[in-house]
């Protein structure tokens, strides 16, 4: 070594993980996979990290998206068409190499239901906490007589939980009842409005969330 030579500092090797940074990409890629031979991998380098915990923005699927548990506080679906439906897919229960699907239910309210059979009573009591999450005034009943005519009418809803059945013609009661009401927790959804994506939604967004 002569006089002056500069020796250059041994560099620190910071191996930390740490968040990502920098501009935001505006296209769809795929996430690099580490294909390197384990035994071949550089002595002293920083050792790999993975995926086990991502955030993304915008994520785009192109096959088959599986999860083993989904955790969300809101949930938003949209699509292209008027035909988009939001649909499950899974192993029929009872058919061998066959699959069952459905779609979820849609309508104009955050509607609630509950249903069941009526038998020698004219009382539907509702779920105690029908009290605090839906609107009286909203609940609708629908019965359908079993075995025989009965004439069967809604005589009164009672505080908006018990419902009162009376038979037209004197007869015992049995039935199958369906009843429908309204969420009273937050605003009333807004079902058609002008704008170009969710963001113009003109209503409160947050109780389509999940509450902690």
């Amino acid at each position: 070594m002569s006089a002056g030579e500069f020796i250059p500092k041994p560099l620190e090797v910071d191996c930390s993980d740490r968040q990502a940074w920098g501009q935001p990409s505006a296209i769809y890629s795929y996430i690099f996979k580490n294909n390197a031979d384990p035994a071949k991998y550089p002595e002293g380098a920083c050792p790999p990290y993975y995926h086990s915990s991502a955030q993304i923005d915008n994520l785009q699927v192109n096959a088959a998206l599986t999860a083993v548990t989904v955790t969300a506080t809101q949930v938003t679906a949209s699509g292209v068409t008027l035909t988009s439906r939001k649909p499950f897919d899974i192993p029929h229960p009872n058919k061998e190499g066959w699959r069952l699907r459905h779609v979820c239910l849609e309508g104009p309210e955050s509607g609630v239901y509950y249903r069941g059979r009526l038998t020698n009573s004219n009382v539907i009591e509702l779920p105690a906490y029908w009290k605090g999450l839906v609107d009286p005034e909203s609940i609708t009943v629908t019965l359908t007589q079993i075995g025989s005519s009965q004439d069967l009418i809604v005589d009164k809803i009672e505080w908006g939980s018990r419902i009162i059945v009376k038979s037209g013609t004197a007869s015992n009661i049995d039935c199958y009842f369906l009843v429908h009401g309204e969420r009273k927790d937050g605003e009333k959804l807004i079902v058609e409005y002008e704008g170009k994506s969710i963001e113009d939604y003109p209503g409160d967004n947050s109780i389509y969330s999940i509450n902690k």
